[in-house]
């Protein structure tokens, strides 16, 4: 079941507060969430079942679609669930406050998608253009892919996660003010 943004906004002005949690990856919810949302991320709530709350639990994501997902994943265990129509996205574009504890970063999963789809867009076209053995890239990262699929373990994400950008930034202090806060 949906709940749009006002009637969010009621449930959260009256004196029954929704548990609000956020479905999005941990570097998602870091960049961005709706202060009091707790984050557990979609392919954890299965196991996290119980710390949800029995009567008003309303999941969010960016945009809604995971939510809705994540809604009909436990929706037996949990049949009064909502999910917040348009997600953080709905939340931001009123202007409202969110909370942030990190710069604003692509998650992991993000990075790998695009460095993967530029490696194997790069194999096709060298190995049309130059030489056909550059189709091995294309190969070998989708060889890569497929392991990381069958065993939850992504080289590329490990490659990845060591980069500069990816390393976790220090906590503002107290004299650092947090996006969106008043």
């Amino acid at each position: 079941m949906e709940i749009s943004l006002q009637q969010l906004k009621e449930m959260m002005r009256g004196g029954s507060k929704p548990q609000l949690i956020d479905v999005r990856s941990n570097a998602e919810f870091a960049a961005g969430h709706i202060p009091g949302a707790i984050n557990i991320p979609m392919d954890e709530i299965e196991s996290r079942l119980a710390d949800l709350d029995e009567d008003q639990v309303v999941l969010v994501c960016q945009s809604g679609r995971r939510a809705g997902m994540t809604c009909e994943l436990i929706q037996a265990h949990h049949p009064n669930l909502k999910v917040l129509t348009g997600g953080t996205n709905a939340w931001a574009n009123e202007t409202l406050p969110l909370v942030s504890s990190t710069g604003t970063r692509w998650s992991l999963d993000r990075q790998v998608r695009l460095v993967a789809g530029i490696l194997i867009l790069l194999g096709v076209g060298l190995g049309t253009l130059v030489h056909p053995y550059w189709y091995g890239l294309a190969g070998f990262v989708g060889a890569g892919l497929t392991f990381a699929g069958l065993t939850n373990t992504c080289g590329m994400a490990f490659i990845l996660a060591k980069l500069p950008w990816n390393k976790p930034a220090s906590c503002p202090t107290s004299n650092t003010p947090i996006r969106g806060a008043n």
